[in-house]
């Protein structure tokens, strides 16, 4: 992990479990060009949430579905409704990267640990939220 990435997320595991009511948090770098970990939260393994920096910010993100796990005859109202619940989803904002549909943060590049944690955690929980509500849009 890239140093000024890695001083960054220092102790953001300890903090993130805190924040999930102590669920086991771990950190895991991806290796390649660009500096990325991944956090996985115990229970949630299936939607970890990658964690990169630029030369301006901070960026959270995580995976939802791929777009071909969208019913096709409802893709229309789906991207609606994507839009529609974007200004009610705290700290997280839908998006698309390639073909699947992710929902993201991004802080200043000056976020201290206990922020980043704290947008990790929503994002977490939004994750949750947002494929509980809708499920009903994917085969």
């Amino acid at each position: 992990m890239e140093q000024s990435l890695r001083d960054k997320l220092d102790g953001l595991d300890t903090i993130v479990g805190v924040l999930m009511g102590g669920l086991a948090v771990q950190l895991h770098p991806i290796p390649g060009p660009v500096p990325v970990v991944q956090v996985s939260i115990e229970g949630r393994e299936e939607l970890p949430i990658y964690v990169t920096c630029s030369d301006s910010q901070i960026l959270c993100l995580c995976y939802l579905w791929n777009d071909s796990e969208v019913l096709a005859e409802r893709r229309t109202e789906l991207l609606e409704t994507l839009l529609d619940l974007n200004p009610s989803v705290p700290l997280s904002s839908f998006g698309r990267v390639g073909e699947r549909y992710v929902l993201f943060g991004a802080l200043a590049l000056n976020a201290r640990p206990a922020d980043i944690a704290e947008d990790i955690a929503a994002l977490s929980d939004n994750a949750l939220d947002a494929l509980e509500a809708l499920s009903e849009f994917l085969q």
